[in-house]
C-alpha cells in the first residue's frame, strides 16, 4: 500500500508540474503575441484621402470625376498641392473641366502643375508665369540644336552679328554674345506637349521671357542671327558676360600703337636788356623780364 501511495503521489506531482509548464508556455506565447500586436499598432501610419488618376492621361485630356479616384495616402508624405477635397478639384459653376498639361500616369496624384485651372485651355497662355510673355524665335536644324528641343527645356540664346561703328569710325568684325540665359521653352512650332519624345526639326520655338528680355530678343533677331544652346535638366546656373569676336577666336592680339618720340629742345633762359647811349658809346644793361 505504501508503495502504491508513493507511486500515485509521484504521478500527481509530475502531472501537476507538466500542467504548470504547459500553462507557462501558453501564457508566454500569449504575451509575445500581445507585444507583436502592440508594435504593429505603433507602426500604423495615418493616411488621408488623395485624388489620383484612375487611368493614364496625356496632354490635352480632360480631367473629369469619371477618371479620378480617392486613395489612402500617408499623411506625412503628401506631395505639395495634392487634392484631398473633390469640391476643390471640381468646383461648382465651372463650365469646362480641367485639362492635363503633362502626362499623368495611373494612380498618380493630381497636382496643379500638371493640369489647368477649371475652364482654361491647355494652350501656350496657360503655361506662362506671372509677368511673362511668349516670344517666337526663328531656328533651323543648326541653330535649333538639331531638333532635340522640347517644350519645357531651357536654353541659352546667343546673338551673332556686326556691332555698330566704333567711335573712331572703324568697323569691327562680327561678334557672338550671350543675350539670354536659362530661358524656358514653352512650345516648339505648334507643339506644346512636353512629353513628346521624338526629335522635331522646328522652324520656330516659343520662349517664356520678361518684357525686357522680349525687347532684347526682338532687337537681336532683327539685327543678326540667333543660336540656341540646350541647358542641362538640373542646371540652374545663370551665365552672363559671354562675348567673343573673330580676333579672340583666332588668338590674334592687337599690335601696340607706336609711340611718337618728341624731341624736347633745350631752351635758353630769356634775357631782357636795355640799351643806353652815352655819347658815341652804347651801353647794354640786363634787367628783369616783366612779361
Amino acid at each position: 500500500m505504501r508503495a502504491i501511495f508513493l507511486l500515485v503521489l509521484l504521478l500527481g506531482v509530475g502531472l501537476a508540474g507538466g500542467a504548470v509548464y504547459m500553462a507557462n508556455g501558453y501564457i508566454s506565447q500569449y504575451q509575445a503575441q500581445l507585444e507583436r500586436e502592440r508594435a504593429a499598432r505603433a507602426k500604423i501610419v495615418k493616411t488621408v484621402d488623395v485624388y489620383v488618376a484612375k487611368e493614364s492621361l496625356r496632354y490635352g485630356d480632360p480631367i473629369t470625376p469619371d477618371n479620378v479616384i480617392a486613395v489612402k495616402w500617408p499623411e506625412n508624405a503628401l506631395p505639395e498641392g495634392v487634392f484631398t477635397d473633390l469640391e476643390a478639384l471640381f468646383p461648382e459653376g465651372a463650365e469646362r473641366p480641367r485639362t492635363a498639361l503633362r502626362a499623368i500616369e495611373k494612380f498618380e496624384p493630381l497636382l496643379p502643375v500638371k493640369m489647368t485651372e477649371p475652364g482654361e485651355d491647355a494652350g501656350v497662355a496657360s503655361r506662362l508665369g506671372a509677368g511673362k510673355r511668349a516670344f517666337a524665335i526663328s531656328v533651323d536644324v543648326a541653330t535649333g540644336v538639331s531638333g532635340f528641343l522640347r517644350p519645357g527645356d531651357r536654353v541659352d540664346v546667343y546673338w551673332t552679328g556686326r556691332p555698330p561703328l566704333r567711335s573712331g569710325g572703324e568697323r569691327g568684325g562680327s561678334i557672338t554674345k550671350l543675350i539670354g540665359s536659362n530661358i524656358r521653352l514653352i512650345a516648339v512650332d505648334q507643339i506644346a506637349d512636353s512629353d513628346r519624345a521624338s526629335p522635331t526639326i522646328a522652324r520656330t520655338v516659343t520662349v517664356e521671357a520678361s518684357p525686357e528680355e522680349v525687347a532684347r530678343l526682338a532687337q537681336a533677331q532683327s539685327t543678326g542671327k540667333l543660336s540656341l544652346a540646350l541647358v542641362g535638366v538640373r542646371d540652374e546656373t545663370v551665365v552672363s558676360g559671354v562675348e567673343i569676336d573673330q580676333r579672340e577666336l583666332l588668338g590674334i592680339e592687337d599690335a601696340p600703337e607706336p609711340v611718337e618720340e618728341v624731341d624736347v629742345a633745350e631752351t635758353e633762359p630769356e634775357v631782357c636788356t636795355i640799351r643806353t647811349r652815352r655819347g658815341s658809346e652804347v651801353v647794354i644793361t640786363e634787367i628783369p623780364c616783366t612779361n
